[in-house]
């Protein structure tokens, strides 16, 4: 399994608390940062505490996303992590 990497993450917060990724950015390999547009988005949260698939454990008040990038003209999935208080998030391919 990969290890999660740190990222920024611009994001929409509405009137009833509702999160919307919008965009990321992700130091790369060669220490460059990468920014990426999320073209969609799934919200994954509040679903129990559980590993998820990618390794990552996760309470209740974990807020996960399932996204979609482009990439070198690919679409890849990737998820957002951010656990209370929501200052930091981590990403997984």
């Amino acid at each position: 399994m990969p290890k999660p990497r740190q990222i920024d993450l611009i994001c929409c917060h509405d009137r009833q608390g509702e999160i919307t990724p919008l965009r990321l950015r992700v130091k790369d390999d060669d220490g460059q940062y990468q920014s990426y547009t999320i073209r969609s988005y799934k919200d994954l949260s509040h679903q129990g505490t559980r590993i998820t698939a990618d390794g990552i454990y996760v309470t209740d008040k974990t807020i996960i996303f399932e996204c979609m990038i482009h990439v070198f003209g690919q679409e890849k999935k990737v998820n957002l992590y951010s656990n209370e208080p929501y200052l930091s998030w981590t990403m997984t391919p």
